[in-house]
């Protein structure tokens, strides 16, 4: 396990950062890195506390900067401490501003501005909570952007909360065995359902992990394999017969999963406006 030191650099929450280096670090192996992070970095004062930390612990520097000659500063240093640095959104911005013939605002943390678009994500994580696991199935059900349907443990909520994120208004039901779904999931036309399904192998694995960490260790249908082979296949017949899309969770991220969900809410979307 070879061990590394990695500074992230940035002027605002360092959200952008965090989530490009942890894709990057996936495609190595044997890699430990040990994160620095240093976000709401706007005035010199905070950068030299950045550049005395990197002298400490040299490592490569990712950075998100606008302000430019902030940016040349802390370049100029890691030069002398010969580490590289990788300036994220800055080649992004030029080609941007190049090809628009405008020149960006270069003001920290524009994307964290609470604008419409910041309340919206907000009004779609409340709609997400309130209707997780079947709940308010019966009131503003109609006001859901997606309603994810599926059996335990096909991820449906952490989907839902993700979508949500992405300012998706998402509900989620669950499929019980011998226990009727609410009208709503058969009368409602308006938002997109999704059926999840999952390999019955891997959703025992799944649900004896869950009841492992609850203190449950008796058996149960819930955990009897011939019983999910059920609940799966009574899923996908209701999934044919109301010709939902149908996303298989086995081998998914949430992520991944929660793109395929936007993709396909995006085609709707565009054919509905013709």
């Amino acid at each position: 396990m070879k061990k590394i030191h990695l500074h992230l650099v940035s002027d605002s929450t360092g959200g952008t950062l965090n989530s490009l280096l942890n894709a990057c670090l996936a495609q190595f192996e044997g890699i430990e890195a040990n994160e620095h992070l240093w976000n709401l970095i706007r005035n010199e004062r905070q950068l030299q506390k950045v550049i005395e930390g990197i002298k400490e612990n040299p490592g490569p520097v990712l950075l998100t900067m606008v302000d430019e000659e902030m940016a040349k500063k802390l370049k100029k240093e890691c030069r002398k401490l010969k580490v590289p640095i990788t300036p994220i959104l800055q080649p992004v911005i030029e080609g941007l501003s190049e090809y628009l013939g405008i020149e960006s605002q270069a003001v920290p943390g524009l994307q964290h501005v609470l604008d419409e678009e910041y309340f919206a994500r907000m009004d779609a994580m409340d709609f997400t909570l309130n209707h997780d696991d079947g709940q308010k199935t019966s009131e503003t059900l109609t006001q859901a952007d997606v309603i994810l349907v599926g059996v335990s443990r096909t991820s449906k909520t952490p989907t839902s909360i993700y979508l949500a994120n992405r300012g998706i208004k998402t509900a989620n039901v669950p499929m019980v065995p011998n226990i009727d779904l609410p009208d709503a999931v058969y009368n409602l036309t308006k938002p997109l359902f999704i059926g999840l399904t999952a390999s019955p192998d891997r959703l025992v694995e799944i649900r004896k992990n869950r009841l492992a960490q609850l203190g449950e260790t008796k058996l149960t249908d819930y955990l009897d394999i011939n019983k999910v082979e059920e609940e799966v296949r009574d899923a996908r017949k209701l999934y044919s017969k109301m010709k939902w899309p149908v996303i298989d969770v086995t081998r998914r991220s949430v992520e991944e999963t929660s793109a395929e969900i936007l993709f396909l809410l995006a085609r709707r979307r565009e054919k509905e406006l013709g």
